[in-house]
């Protein structure tokens, strides 16, 4: 049976969940970093602590990707998350992420029309093209070719850029199968997020 969050509220991992208090020092700072900007803890970092050496190293590579300077903007490395995302299936990180596209974008429509459809989303064709690519690698990998590296190169980007949206698509395919396979659970908060314009 999946195990109950610490505050009692619906199962958010088929494995147990730690409580805050309970774990190494470092994550449980980086936890409590977490709540104090978000105003809340988003699922990920609970579920994903049962294994504190997993969890840091799942972390760091997260950064590694998605905070380093980049040829991609912060909304255009969401938008890769959420479409390949959506490809496979993972709830969490569609919701999640498809809440801090949003924010990042200002747009409350632009995540669930990424999610669904990349084809059909009001974006720009250089962002298609990322999409394009990103889906290839997460369902077609062993047929990327030089045609795809053109297709790119076409809208700008570099090769560096390349390797973060093929870096970013594989490595929340291993997010979305954890998070399938453990069953977690959004948190309710990220639903609504970047919606309405905010008072």
């Amino acid at each position: 049976m999946p195990a109950n969050s610490p505050s009692g509220s619906p199962a958010i991992s088929r494995y147990p969940v730690p409580a805050v208090a309970d774990l190494p020092a470092d994550l449980r700072d980086r936890i409590l970093a977490v709540q104090d900007k978000a105003g809340f803890v988003p699922n990920v970092f609970l579920a994903l602590a049962h294994r504190p050496d997993e969890c840091r190293a799942f972390f760091a590579y997260h950064d590694a990707l998605m905070l380093r300077e980049s040829g991609l903007s912060k909304g255009e490395k969401e938008m890769i998350v959420v479409a390949t995302s959506g490809a496979n299936g993972c709830l969490y990180c569609v919701v999640a992420h498809g809440a801090i596209l949003r924010i990042y974008e200002k747009n409350p429509l632009i995540a669930d029309q990424v999610a669904v459809n990349h084809r059909k989303a009001d974006i720009t064709p250089r962002q298609r093209a990322m999409l394009d690519f990103a889906m290839k690698v997460c369902t077609d990998s062993a047929n990327v070719g030089e045609a795809d590296y053109a297709a790119l190169h076409a809208h700008g980007f570099g090769d560096e850029d390349i390797w973060d949206i093929g870096a970013i698509t594989a490595f929340f395919g291993l997010s979305n199968r954890m998070a399938n396979m453990i069953g977690m659970r959004p948190n309710d908060e990220f639903f609504l997020m970047g919606r309405m314009p905010r008072k």
